[in-house]
């Protein structure tokens, strides 16, 4: 019995000092400035999918307005190599801050319903940030193209043992995102996200306006495009599916399409503009509480 119980201290102190070494790597310098390079990524990328957005409306470029077309035209810079190679340390830094706030709970959102969602959304965030890894570096070692791969994917999944309930399920689940990021964008405290030593008055101002409109822009693009994903896992009709390049083609050919189009893309360079922010103030150190 005595033994028994010292095994389980055992345990427990090898668990404790695991957690205690895991969120010292979390929060370490090092994953600090890597976090900041994620959020800059993540800027560079949203402001180019506004911008590639009202190009593609108005017939001058054929380049998606989604995250790998906006890599795409990273990729063509005039030191494009160097520029993507930190695009991938960006989007590996902002794959990994998403599971440090989903596990760790850095921000202390708690195990209710709320913050499960909260910590939900972080984990969703980490993944996907993940999957553009892989095609930026092909890209990089110019064995890929970039093209949009969305139709494809959806129609290998739906090829596998219940893939149709597993497309409509990841639809519902970006459908509910995109009005959950609504939702936050009306409500959320952004000024909570940025060190309050940092910003005077008017940037905290631009900063937290800035905030509200991205994320709303950027939730009802991901509603339309996960309701076609909806659509597509309904109907079986994988070519349904198109990303957020499908939302934008929605949102064009509606009427005023063009205005209403307009309007999305510069909240998504709002939105960019935000995450840069970020990268410069956004509260890390804090966060170790």
């Amino acid at each position: 019995m005595a033994r028994a119980r010292t095994m389980k201290g055992a345990v427990q102190s090898a668990q404790t000092e695991g957690e205690r070494a895991a969120k010292k790597a979390a929060y370490s310098p090092l994953m600090d400035k890597l976090a900041r390079l994620g959020y800059g990524v993540k800027g560079l990328i949203y402001i180019l999918i506004g911008l590639l957005a009202v190009q593609g409306a108005l017939g001058k470029s054929a380049t998606p307005a989604d995250q790998i077309g906006a890599i795409v035209q990273i990729s063509k810079l005039r030191y494009g190599e160097i520029a993507l190679a930190l695009v991938l340390v960006g989007l590996v830094s902002y794959s990994l801050w998403g599971l440090i706030r989903a596990i760790l709970d850095p921000y202390h959102k708690g195990n209710d319903t709320a913050g499960l969602l909260a910590r939900g959304g972080y984990l969703v965030s980490a993944i996907t940030y993940a999957s553009f890894v892989f095609p930026t570096y092909e890209l990089l070692t110019g064995k890929g193209s970039g093209s949009n791969q969305t139709s494809k994917f959806v129609a290998s999944l739906m090829s596998m043992p219940f893939g149709r309930l597993i497309v409509g399920l990841i639809g519902l689940g970006v459908l509910a995102g995109g009005i959950y990021q609504v939702y936050l964008g009306i409500t959320a405290n952004f000024d909570k996200q940025f060190k309050a030593y940092a910003l005077n008055a008017d940037q905290r101002r631009i900063a937290i306006e800035s905030g509200r409109i991205g994320t709303v822009a950027r939730g009802i693009v991901f509603a339309i495009a996960g309701f076609f994903l909806t659509i597509a896992a309904y109907y079986a009709r994988p070519s349904q599916a198109q990303g957020l390049r499908g939302a934008f083609t929605f949102l064009a050919q509606q009427p005023y399409g063009l205005w209403l189009l307009g309007i999305i893309a510069t909240g998504l360079v709002v939105f960019g503009i935000y995450s840069l922010m970020c990268a410069a103030w956004f509260r890390f150190k804090d966060t170790q509480s």
